[in-house]
């Protein structure tokens, strides 16, 4: 017995040095996947302070010296300014995120505190949008949108989202919807109110949290978006920041690498601080989605 009780605290000494050594050796690795995911961002950081013929022959993530030449070159190096397609970029994901909490959150309303008939199966037949591929539906909407005359326009990019055509936000947000209480929908009704009071006075504020999710992912997808604007965009005055990025590689081989690593670092900053700023609403939303309050 006193040799039992003598080895007990070596013991429960080695379980807590083996579980220390557990989490030493869980973040060194967590630490070295960051420090590989990180570094094709922070070498085009980097890169865009170096010289064009230091940029390919120094691998290191910390210039020598620190030189905005990239930054005042890139940003009229092309024959538009770079501040116009900020501003394309700027109207188009505006546009695009009220589009998309004004008209997803009426469907998704729809969809879960009112009764009509077919409900469900329309409900059904949204959930199968999901599954289609972008490039399948794009042929048919380009001739639709040619035959309209909208074409190197804006209007392909933003009138969809006004008509609910993003049924990945509706799902989120019916999950939502149908979280909430619906006695107060009930209390509601007894007042007087109409399925549209209720809506805009109950459903609305109490939704906060799902409608900034969307509104920040419509954002940053749209900022991100390449093959839309590629696609119905012509006119280099209409480009979005993605486009004019494009716009630095020649194919000849005489890409200015330097003006476009400061033009990527810059059209980043937006991202960054979108999602620097709002992250904890988009946790929220995600995480209170689907489940009862």
């Amino acid at each position: 017995m006193k040799t039992m009780a003598a080895d007990a605290p070596p013991t429960a000494a080695m379980s807590r040095l083996a579980e220390l050594l557990g989490v030493v050796v869980r973040h060194a690795l967590l630490i070295g996947a960051s420090a590989i995911m990180l570094y094709p961002l922070l070498w085009m950081l980097a890169s865009a302070f170096k010289p064009e013929n230091q940029i390919f022959g120094d691998l290191s993530i910390l210039p020598t010296s620190f030189d905005f030449k990239n930054f005042r070159d890139g940003w009229t190096a092309l024959q538009t300014s770079f501040s116009v397609f900020y501003w394309n970029s700027f109207v188009i994901a505006l546009l695009v995120v009220i589009g998309n909490l004004m008209s997803c959150s009426l469907t998704a309303y729809a969809f879960a505190r009112l009764e009509f008939p077919g409900r469900n199966i329309l409900f059904a037949v949204m959930l199968g949008t999901l599954m289609l591929p972008y490039h399948v539906t794009l042929i048919p909407q380009y001739v639709l949108f040619l035959k309209l005359g909208w074409i190197d326009t804006i209007l392909p990019l933003v009138v969809p989202k006004f008509l609910a055509a993003d049924a990945f936000f509706i799902f989120l947000m019916v999950q939502f919807f149908r979280g909430i209480p619906r006695e107060l929908d009930e209390a509601a009704q007894m007042d007087g109110c109409s399925p549209w009071r209720i809506y805009v006075k109950i459903i609305m504020p109490l939704s906060m949290p799902v409608l900034a999710t969307a509104g920040i992912f419509s954002f940053l997808w749209t900022w991100n978006d390449f093959l839309g604007p590629l696609v119905y965009l012509n006119d280099s005055a209409s480009y979005t920041v993605p486009l004019a990025l494009r716009s630095f590689i020649d194919a000849t081989g005489t890409s200015a690498w330097g003006q476009l690593f400061a033009m990527s670092t810059l059209a980043i900053l937006p991202i960054f601080l979108v999602f620097l700023c709002f992250q904890r609403l988009i946790i929220e939303g995600v995480a209170m989605s689907g489940m009862k309050r």
